[in-house]
């Protein structure tokens, strides 16, 4: 197997565990930094100077070293597709988070892995063991232990959460279709292209702009850097690893979460927090059995 500039490609559900653990790691880092961003500018205008950060540092990257050729897609319809899909998976998340406790909104979101294993079954004919099944639920077991919702009444938000954790499910599954004929470059590239515009006229329709401090940009390049290499291994890892295997691991983004929360925002560690974080863990070595 090669991907789409002839490189060989060996299949290894344990390499792309580590990937996308180290991806959701990443994400984490983003997330922190566009959560000390938006104390100080509105949430979307946030999401569009880290996206459209990204897509130049990526364009930069290309130049220097001469592969712009790359960022062009050979599936364009399939690139595009699931740049559009994240896309909109970003908005309903970002709803979600307006009208439900986080803890709500993460717990629903969190549906990603399961539906992935059964959508894996249906278009990829990936069979996940029965173990492997116990993993998926053990994992979601472990994140509602860690977040302990409470109980909100049901709202345009619960809907939102569950239709971005479709959205992201059918993502990762073209991601897997695609993982022959395109290149990792071109797979990031469609996503920013697509997300940076949209990010621009979320921004633009949400309220009054805060102007950006020196700060601020350098933030902004942090997180278009980070999420850069968030996006890369997550591409990496579900070109390596079977898709039902490796969504499981975005559970670890609790535990992720949890530490940048104590590190860069004094948020303590419950006794439930790290209880979830080992059953998640637990979750993550039956999946790979």
């Amino acid at each position: 197997m090669a991907d789409g500039d002839g490189t060989p490609v060996v299949p290894s559900n344990g390499r792309g565990a580590l990937l996308v653990l180290a991806a959701f790691f990443v994400f984490s880092a983003t997330d922190a930094i566009v959560k000390i961003m938006a104390g100080k500018m509105p949430a979307p205008q946030v999401t569009f100077f880290v996206t459209i950060a990204a897509l130049l540092l990526l364009l930069v990257h290309a130049l220097v070293t001469g592969r712009l050729r790359r960022l062009i897609p050979r599936e364009p319809s399939l690139a595009f597709w699931r740049a559009l899909l994240l896309a909109l998976d970003t908005l309903l998340i970002h709803y979600a988070f307006a009208k439900l406790p986080l803890a709500e909104a993460y717990l629903i979101a969190f549906m990603t892995p399961i539906l992935v294993a059964m959508l894996s079954f249906v278009f990829l004919g990936e069979r996940l063991s029965r173990i492997g099944w116990a993993g998926v639920l053990i994992g979601f077991a472990g994140v509602v232990v860690a977040l302990k919702p409470g109980v909100a009444p049901l709202n345009f938000g619960h809907l939102a959460a569950f239709g971005s954790a479709v959205l992201f499910a059918l993502s990762l599954i073209l991601l897997r279709r695609a993982k022959v004929a395109e290149t990792d470059e071109a797979l990031v590239a469609s996503l920013l292209v697509v997300m940076t515009p949209v990010a621009f006229a979320v921004a633009a329709v949400s309220g009054e702009p805060a102007p950006p401090d020196l700060s601020d940009l350098g933030f902004s390049v942090a997180g278009g850097a980070l999420m850069l290499g968030g996006h890369a291994l997550l591409v990496r890892a579900f070109r390596v690893g079977e898709a039902s295997v490796v969504a499981p691991f975005q559970y670890s983004q609790i535990i992720w979460g949890c530490l940048y929360g104590m590190f860069l925002f004094a948020t303590p560690l419950e006794v439930y927090t790290l209880l979830g974080a080992a059953i998640i863990i637990l979750s993550g070595w039956l999946v790979l059995k």
